[in-house]
């Protein structure tokens, strides 16, 4: 997945907001809360998401993926997909989508309605 690619994913999950900042870090969120870093380091993209406890146990085993640097040491469940192998592009947007659920269902349920992300 390229960075623009990435963007674009993110940008057409209902609600979002795009930021740039941290080194110049592209920052997705969704109610004012951060579900996705895309950022670029040496030749290929990185990108960091939140994931299960379950998938902070299993990906970092894969080649490529790794806990996410400084997310992860401050105990927050996040993981870094950061060269290849890494994950497919389908998988990245599923995991990324994931990401963004769980933050979407930790808004409040006034926030969610504002959003239009509640019926």
């Amino acid at each position: 997945m390229t960075g623009n690619e990435f963007n674009a994913y993110c940008k057409s999950l209902k609600a979002t907001t795009h930021v740039v900042q941290w080194g110049n870090a592209h920052v997705w969120k969704v109610g004012g809360k951060v579900f996705a870093i895309g950022g670029w380091q040496d030749k290929e993209p990185a990108f960091t998401f939140k994931v299960t406890d379950i998938g902070f146990e299993v990906l970092p085993q894969q080649p490529g993926i790794r806990p996410a640097p400084y997310m992860a040491s401050r105990g927050l469940k996040w993981v870094q997909h950061y060269e290849s192998p890494g994950l497919s592009d389908d998988e990245l947007k599923d995991y990324i989508k994931q990401s963004y659920d769980m933050i979407a269902a930790a808004l409040s349920k006034k926030k969610q309605k504002e959003l239009g992300l509640l019926p």
